[in-house]
């Protein structure tokens, strides 16, 4: 498998390029999803390709094919060449910095038990119907969903510095959602499984059942909850809603291309400058972001990324202080590193490799806490549960977020559900506002398989997780109802 794609290596090296690397992708995926007692689609594709990148005194060339055959390699070699050196006409300033990885040779594959391409359809639907059923026996619920989404790709990569690499991950995820509709409102409520790099067996049916029950039953109580309070107050998240604000306001916050300007004209750029590393506080000492593309299951854990350099761990918010920033090969010289972190990635063989957030986390609190506890000691406050909407500035420093289900908390204790509520601050200011969060026992991690960045748009799966948090003194204002 890997013949032609050292082939296309040597063949841009031969031409003078400095580097060059070569990637075959085969891509399956299959999307169910179903409407209250029916299947609703069932989509299945399968997709392959080459993507070949050079780098020709000092301006890049990329091109792509679909296919695996002589022809198509080496028309995508001609093309990236022409490309290069087109843009060799008018370089970068500040010129294309390099970082050195030794040449690597391995294998990585992500452990499955039941692999979902090969289970029969009707074991898949079964599972969504079971649970749309049990929504549907609410007499509130008008509209029961659900989908699963199974995803694998294997991929061969070699480079003119000597790495040959490969890679087969599978990833799994699923989600269910009720709509409840009262005399003069509806309101939803979702579950979303742990999105993993795993098989059809991290889907249960007990669980799906359970899960099922308890969303539609919220989503009935929503229609007669409480407009939330407006105002300060120290607030819980779960560790599902937290995933989403650790995603926007430090996952993207602390790419480096983004905050050396490469992003600006899709998605905006970070308030982090380079300046702030090992200087700013980012948060609180209870704040320990840990970046990991070793995670078990976690869905950036694909062995290597596409700059041929191994997955890594390493923080980026430790006790508070920022210490990282995700890199490739590329742009790890402007923080003075000599090694990338491994956090190049593309989405599709016909994508360019750009710097992606990696598995990100909040690490656990040390001292045992459970949510009991870190709500026992709120007298008036809110707890947030699951992800909803959500909007943040161009610089990820200004945002909002909602919950998919709010509860008040009074006098320690988690009391009526609200509706429509907000929570607002500055990245700075909302973790500096971090004053506890639970201990081990209570950390779960959440699958963001929607992470949308590049232009054109490039689609990335990565895991965060936490664990129950608490945030003293965050303002709280009311969204649409």
């Amino acid at each position: 498998m890997y013949e032609l794609l050292r082939q296309a290596c040597d063949t841009a090296r031969a031409a003078g390029c400095s580097f060059a690397d070569a990637r075959y992708l085969e891509i399956d995926e299959q999307t169910l999803a179903s409407r209250d007692h029916a299947l609703a689609h069932n989509n299945e594709s399968r997709d392959r390709g080459i993507g070949v990148r050079v780098l020709y005194r000092g301006a890049w060339g990329f091109a792509s094919a679909p296919g695996y055959e002589p022809a198509a390699v080496d028309g995508a070699v001609a093309l990236a060449l022409d490309i290069a050196r087109a843009s060799a006409y008018a370089p970068r300033a500040d010129g294309v910095g390099w970082a050195d990885e030794a040449p690597w040779q391995a294998e990585f594959h992500s452990d499955y038990a039941r692999d979902p391409f090969a289970l029969p359809l009707a074991e898949k639907a079964d599972l969504l119907l079971a649970a749309n059923e049990v929504m549907l026996h609410n007499p509130a619920v008008k509209r029961a969903q659900g989908y699963l989404a199974f995803r694998r790709v294997r991929r061969w990569y070699v480079n003119s510095e000597g790495s040959e690499l490969h890679s087969d991950v599978t990833s799994s995820s699923a989600m269910l959602w009720a709509v409840a509709v009262g005399d003069s409102d509806f309101q939803q409520r979702s579950w979303q499984a742990p999105s993993v790099t795993r098989g059809f067996e991290a889907f249960d049916r007990a669980q799906f059942v359970a899960e099922a029950e308890r969303i539609a039953a919220e989503a009935e109580e929503k229609l007669t909850a409480a407009l939330a309070p407006e105002g300060t107050f120290d607030i819980v998240t779960d560790s599902e809603n937290l995933s989403l604000t650790i995603h926007e306001s430090v996952g993207h916050a602390t790419e480096l291309d983004r905050v050396m300007g490469y992003e600006v004209s899709m998605a905006g750029g970070s308030f982090v400058d380079r300046d702030k590393l090992d200087r700013f506080r980012y948060g609180s000492e209870q704040v320990t972001l840990m970046a990991d593309n070793t995670l078990r299951h976690g869905l950036a854990t694909h062995g290597f990324d596409d700059d041929g350099v191994p997955g890594q761990r390493w923080p980026i918010v430790e006790d508070g202080i920022l210490r990282g920033y995700s890199t490739g090969r590329e742009f790890a010289h402007y923080i003075d590193q000599q090694r990338s972190r491994g956090s190049c990635r593309a989405d599709h063989w016909s994508s360019i490799p750009i710097v992606r957030i990696p598995n990100l986390f909040l690490m656990p609190g040390k001292q045992p806490l459970s949510p009991d506890e870190l709500i026992g000691d709120i007298e008036h406050g809110l707890y947030f549960e699951g992800m909803d909407s959500f909007s943040i500035d161009q610089w990820r420093l200004n945002f909002q977020f909602g919950g998919n289900a709010v509860w008040e908390i009074r006098n320690g204790r988690k009391t009526r559900m609200l509706k429509a509520a907000l929570y607002q601050s500055s990245t700075p200011d909302f973790w500096n506002a971090c004053d506890a969060t639970c201990d081990e026992r209570f950390w779960r991690a959440h699958g963001v398989t929607n992470c949308g960045k590049g232009d054109p748009m490039q689609v990335a799966q990565m895991t965060h997780g936490a664990a129950p948090t608490r945030f003293r003194g965050i303002r709280i204002c009311r969204g649409r109802d």
